[in-house]
């Protein structure tokens, strides 16, 4: 296939981020990446947030914030 082209290359870009393309899918696109500054700079940018968003999932709230939103669900349970 080839050069993809900017618009499939980030059309697919958050599957690309996710590994959801089949490898030839992917290769295009990685090639056009090598080739395309701009298309290069969305998927940096793609990369960081997937990032941020992983690391948000994995942290843990407080306990005392916890224990609080546990007491205002079950105190809305009982009305």
């Amino acid at each position: 296939m080839g050069d993809c082209g900017c618009e499939k290359a980030k059309k697919d870009l958050e599957e690309y981020l996710h590994n959801e393309l089949c490898s030839e899918e992917a290769a295009d696109i990685r090639e056009h990446m090598e080739n395309c500054p701009d298309c290069a700079d969305e998927h940096r940018v793609g990369v960081v947030l997937t990032e941020a968003v992983k690391r948000a999932c994995e942290e843990n709230a407080p306990e005392d914030l916890k224990q609080e939103v546990l007491l205002k669900l079950r105190s809305m349970q009982k009305h």
